[in-house]
């Protein structure tokens, strides 16, 4: 059965602060650890306001700290917004101080509009199109030291940080395949091409140095309650947040509320919906009978959920129910 972990935004609560986003991300990790999940990853965004983690690295460094076992990382750094030599410096920091616990998720995408894509290269000339060359490039930092290379990451050199590649789309899963990588697809809010991505990233997949088989993840947007009356309930912050992504504004955590029926039109409700088609709301049984399906049906070794509910109580309770809920699949 797959695993399960975490990808987290850090996100602000409407009228929070980003300090009280940081000391919720990090007790959720604690409890993390405590509930079996396998990963606690962080997620690179800019200029959105309502998200926290636009600083990936510094705060993988203080959710590691703050634990002693989970795998922490990147889910994923944009490596288009970034040198791929300060990127390798920056997780082998990492892997130094908390050896065999550093995973590397990259991504394509700029996480961010195209100023302030442009704002945080500066015009140096990171393309997508170039993606495939900066991974090389940067994979060939965190390996084993050669003795004709000019320049070399220290730290980070032999490092051997596991890399992941991340995506939205079939590019990514087929240089994935191609490269021998792991591979995490997007369905957490871009679910359409889930199934065509993970056959081209199977297909194409080639044994390498890192990985003898493909090693597929899934992103899974979850609210979990005890029942699904309230499960339905809290979700509706989901709803909202995703509402206001589609609206262009700012993402901020609302309360829930009993209805969305005066906040969206039925177009805006059909778009949310696709958006989290790959998403499991609900009580205990509800939970087992969705997450089984969707192990079922993607084949996937592991599942990364995003619960970013209101309230810090009902999050904490909705990540200890879904750790029950994946265990008790395997049981």
């Amino acid at each position: 059965m797959a695993r399960y972990s975490i990808l987290d935004l850090a996100l602000i609560t409407e009228g929070g602060t980003p300090s009280d986003a940081y000391r919720r991300t990090l007790d959720v990790a604690r409890h993390a650890e405590r509930w079996g999940y396998t990963r606690y990853w962080l997620a690179e965004h800019h200029n959105m306001p309502g998200v926290g983690s636009s600083a990936t690295a510094v705060l993988i460094g203080a959710v590691a700290g703050a634990t002693s076992t989970i795998r922490v990382g990147s889910g994923g750094v944009m490596l288009p917004n970034h040198s791929p030599l300060v990127i390798a410096e920056q997780f082998g920091t990492l892997e130094a101080l908390y050896p065999g616990r550093i995973d590397l998720g990259v991504g394509r995408a700029p996480g961010s509009d195209r100023l302030t894509a442009h704002a945080l290269r500066r015009g140096l000339g990171a393309t997508e199109d170039g993606f495939p060359q900066e991974v090389r490039e940067l994979i060939a930092y965190l390996g084993p030291a050669e003795p004709h290379r000019g320049v070399r990451a220290v730290p980070g050199e032999g490092s051997d940080v596991p890399v992941w590649l991340l995506g939205s789309s079939t590019f990514s899963a087929e240089l994935a395949g191609k490269l021998g990588l792991p591979f995490a697809f997007a369905s957490h809010f871009a679910p359409e091409m889930l199934f065509d991505a993970l056959d081209i990233y199977r297909e194409s997949f080639q044994k390498s140095p890192w990985l003898e088989s493909p090693y597929a993840m899934v992103g899974v947007p979850a609210v979990a309650a005890d029942t699904d009356r309230e499960a339905q309930r809290l979700a509706t912050t989901v709803f909202q947040r995703a509402l206001q992504l589609i609206r262009g504004g700012a993402i901020y955590s609302r309360p829930p509320v009993d209805s969305m029926e005066e906040l969206w039109s039925d177009a805006e409700r059909s778009m949310v919906e696709r958006r989290l088609a790959v998403g499991a709301i609900g009580g205990p049984e509800t939970l087992r009978s969705r997450l089984r399906l969707i192990v079922e049906r993607t084949g996937a070794e592991e599942l990364i959920f995003t619960s970013d509910l209101y309230r810090h109580e009902d999050r904490l309770r909705s990540f200890e129910l879904l750790a029950q809920a994946m265990n008790d699949l395997q049981s």
